[in-house]
């Protein structure tokens, strides 16, 4: 049977995720998840061709694989996922790893037997940089997105989640209103030559 890394579900409601890092920095019992029901199509299809691929699966945490993906439009993953607020900070005891249909691992278990096998602590698994330090990997992003690390370390209950997506959709229908402003402004809307026409 065919297993997957970096594929899981929250514990105590079963939906699922990605695991984008098993570990943070300085923070070894959370980790940095996705809900995919949290993305749209594209987002959708394009992380989950990502976790399928051989890039990805060979890839110790799946968020290296991100870093050199691309969204549909044109977007790089791991960066766009951040801006807009799709990651989730999760304690590693409310995840549970599905490589398999009939295989279930806790991801706090899954890193303490990755650390007794290279006989490292933990925190040690936390993401690194060319120079070997333990560092966030997305330091540069932008101020507004960083509630991906400041979330509570809890699983986010069904209210927190519904308060993401109002969030997420008001920011949607204010920049949809902005093109649509800005497409009247290259080509305004021609309803003047049908007023003359019925005239």
């Amino acid at each position: 049977m065919a297993t997957l890394k970096h594929v899981g579900r929250i514990k105590n409601n079963q939906k699922k995720c990605c695991v984008v890092y098993r570990t943070l920095p300085g923070d070894p019992s959370n980790c940095l998840i996705v809900l995919t029901q949290s993305l749209d199509a594209g987002e959708h299809d394009a992380l989950i061709s990502l976790v399928d691929s051989a890039t990805a699966q060979q890839s110790e945490e799946l968020g290296e694989a991100m870093a050199r993906a691309q969204l549909p439009d044109g977007r790089n993953m791991l960066a766009g996922f951040h801006t807009t607020g799709k990651f989730l900070k999760v304690a590693t005891n409310q995840v549970e790893m599905t490589p398999n249909n009939t295989t279930t691992v806790p991801l706090d278990v899954l890193n303490n037997t990755i650390a007794e096998q290279k006989g490292v602590t933990i925190n040690d698994l936390a993401i690194k940089n060319a120079k070997g330090e333990t560092v966030p990997e997305l330091t540069d992003a932008p101020v507004d997105a960083t509630t991906a690390y400041t979330s509570t370390p809890d699983v986010l209950t069904d209210a927190d989640l519904a308060a993401q997506y109002r969030s997420q959709a008001d920011s949607m229908f204010k920049e949809a209103k902005r093109l649509r402003e800005q497409a009247e402004e290259l080509a305004p809307t021609k309803k003047s030559a049908k007023t003359k026409e019925s005239a």
